[in-house]
Formats: C-alpha cells, sequence, structure tokens
C-alpha cells in the first residue's frame, strides 16, 4: 500500500506496509498487522485502503491512530491523498472570529438560560419571548455571515 507523501522533494511514495511487522492480508485491500504502538504478540492492527485513496487504520487494542502513526514515522496526512476540502472555494468572514465565536457563546446562554425556565414551566412573560428571538436571530446571523453554505469549485 503505496502512499505518495505531499510536501516531499520528489513526492516521495512511503509504503505503510513495509514499515508493519506480521503483515497479513484478510481481504481485497484489507490487512492485519502487529501494532508498533504496543506490545503486540499477536495482530491487532486493522489497515485498509479506501478506493478514493484514503487509508484507515485501527488498533483493536485501543492504541489511538496518532500513536501508530507516530511509531512508523508518519503523521495522519499521509493517511489522505490530498488534503480534505480543497475543492471548496475559502471562506472569508466579515466578522472576526473571536467577535463571531463571543457573540455565539453569549447568545447560546441566553437560550439556554431561558429554555431552562421553559422547561421548569416556569411563567415566560413577553419581553423574556423577545429576548429569546432575538438571541436566535443573533445567532443565525452569525452563523450565515461566518459559516455560508459550502460551493463546490
Amino acid at each position: 500500500m503505496v502512499v505518495t507523501r505531499p510536501g516531499t522533494e520528489s513526492g516521495s511514495d512511503v509504503d505503510i506496509l513495509d514499515r508493519l511487522d506480521g503483515v497479513k492480508r484478510t481481504g481485497k485491500d484489507r490487512w492485519i498487522a502487529r501494532c508498533p504502538s504496543h506490545k503486540d504478540r499477536s495482530p491487532s492492527l486493522s489497515v485498509c485502503a479506501l478506493a478514493d485513496g484514503r487509508i484507515l487504520i485501527h488498533c483493536f487494542a485501543g492504541c489511538p491512530a496518532m500513536d501508530v502513526l507516530e511509531a512508523i514515522g508518519l503523521t495522519m496526512s499521509d493517511l489522505f491523498p490530498k488534503p480534505l476540502g480543497n475543492h471548496f472555494r475559502p471562506i472569508r468572514s466579515r466578522i472576526p472570529a473571536a467577535d463571531a465565536l463571543a457573540t455565539l457563546d453569549h447568545e447560546s446562554l441566553v437560550v439556554t438560560v431561558i429554555g431552562a425556565d421553559f422547561l421548569k414551566q416556569k411563567q415566560i412573560d413577553e419581553p423574556t419571548w423577545a429576548r429569546l428571538a432575538q438571541a436566535t436571530n443573533r445567532i443565525n446571523k452569525t452563523r450565515a455571515i461566518c459559516a455560508p453554505p459550502l460551493v463546490k469549485r
């Protein structure tokens, strides 16, 4: 299973299976091997190559994927043939991220407090309903400005 590593001088290839011990084929584009992240007596690492070029790894003993990759000198990006989302136009927000997050944080708190009162069957007056409507409106506007629908190139 050869993967071309982006960012290398010659676009060099890396064979993930060559970096593992005890590799056995279990099916079409599927293998099992001894996990390099822990002392593995019998194979517990599953490796699967998807048709789109992505590679999936899973240690059934519970090792995190990052630990497995680090043990064989790879990174998570080595499992993907190209950067994710490169076919979408870049998004430029009119609101700085910190301001958008502060708005979403505050307004979601307002919604939470009013929602909790509603669930406790407390009487909600007209100004509180108006504030709830304002909070949901601000959340929706912030989302629309900061995260417009993704448009493919």
